[in-house]
């Protein structure tokens, strides 16, 4: 495994300090592995890490003495502090030792925020069982203001560091979509080839050119019939001439690529080709709106109607453009009944679809950098259904 850190990113964490200005907060105290990481680089294992993010001076890393090496090399702060994963003389699960670290961190700071209102947060490296917030987490900071809003916040706007790290999260994504661009065949099951592609991602994307330590793979796959909006990948086979759906995720070291991507193997279908001509009509009129300054209500409406001009009303049942970044799915949502704006330096999934009553349809996303002058794509795999050679 290559030994990968990136520099502290000064812009990211001094857009966050401005912002603790403003809202004349004293410190952050976060437990959610991707606020962890964008605010020490650091990316735990379990999710039993906390920091503690003051104003002005060092922030603190809590985090388990078996990460010692991995938060030496990784993280953007000389303080950390060490829990213990087991400790004789106290039965009390992790947590609640990261809970104590983080109270001692804390101390002396008269105005705390902490992740009130968090809904989701993103993975730790081990995945399988994500941690959760307990009652004594919060009990134990009875005055905090919430740090969610403020986090959301800056995490909307991304620093040039971020936005390499998200390249690197799309190169792969593509990569492993050419991979198995190569090797779908009929009558392939849908989790064969999901598992083709997971494969490549974890297996070719951890060390990845010298710049990735750990890459893992997350998708769902969809052949024919049973493309639909929200399912499980399952054993359907994939079958010539019907578009087998990738909705895939890339996490780098923390940092996420979200796309659909859709294969056919040999002439895609007159119907399926109908579709796709109008939904690609509906995403290219999305991208073009994504300048900043734009409405992220108008975008909303504007990939609706044009769904349901297309013949689907009411399509689709799932949001249709978000932020990404040190999460898959993260604020700015797109809603006609919401508000906010696109701004440069956003990074944004637009994922339209339509579908049919029994199964099958199409989505197609990508995900784009808000520049200046509009958005740039940020992977190189086409978009659309793509032929398999």
């Amino acid at each position: 495994m290559p030994s990968v850190s990136w520099k502290r990113d000064d812009a990211k964490l001094a857009r966050v300090r401005a912002l603790m200005d403003e809202e004349d907060l004293d410190a952050l105290v976060v437990r959610a592995p991707d606020n962890v990481l964008y605010l020490t680089n650091f990316w735990g294992m379990k999710g039993y890490d906390a920091c503690v993010f003051p104003r002005e001076g060092d922030p603190a890393l809590i985090c388990l003495e078996a990460s010692e090496e991995d938060a030496a090399r990784a993280a953007w702060t000389d303080d950390v502090r060490l829990v213990r994963g087991y400790a004789e003389d106290d039965p009390r699960p992790v947590p609640a030792r990261t809970l104590d670290a983080a109270l001692e961190a804390g101390r002396g700071y008269d105005r705390v925020a902490v992740e009130l209102s968090l809904g989701t947060q993103a993975s730790d490296r081990m995945v399988g069982e994500p941690t959760t917030f307990t009652k004594a987490w919060f009990d134990a900071f009875p005055d905090a203001a919430d740090a969610t809003p403020l986090l959301s916040r800056a995490r909307a706007l991304k620093t040039e560091q971020e936005v390499a790290r998200m390249r690197i999260a799309n190169e792969l994504a593509a990569a492993a979509m050419d991979h198995v661009r190569e090797r779908l065949h009929p009558f392939m099951k849908e989790s064969e080839a999901a598992a083709l592609w997971q494969g490549y991602v974890h297996g070719a994307g951890t060390g990845w050119r010298g710049k990735v330590e750990l890459a893992l793979p997350f998708s769902l796959v969809w052949a024919g019939r049973g493309i639909k909006t929200f399912t499980a990948t399952g054993d359907l086979p994939v079958q010539q001439h019907e578009p087998v759906l990738f909705e895939i995720w890339v996490c780098v070291d923390g940092y996420w690529a979200d796309h659909t991507k859709n294969l056919v193997i040999g002439e895609l279908r007159d119907d399926y080709l109908v579709l796709e001509q109008k939904l690609m009509q509906v995403y290219a009129a999305a991208v073009d709106h994504c300048r900043p300054g734009a409405s992220l209500a108008e975008l909303d409406r504007l990939v609706r109607d044009g769904i349901a001009d297309a013949g689907y009303p009411g399509q689709p049942s799932h949001p249709i453009c978000h932020g990404v970044g040190a999460r898959a799915h993260e604020p700015p949502y797109a809603h006609q009944a919401g508000g906010g704006t696109v701004e440069e330096g956003m990074v944004l999934a637009i994922e339209p679809g339509a579908y049919w009553p029994g199964g099958g349809g199409l989505r197609v996303e990508d995900n784009f950098l808000i520049t200046r002058d509009g958005p740039q794509k940020l992977s190189p795999f086409p978009d659309g259904v793509v032929a398999c050679p």
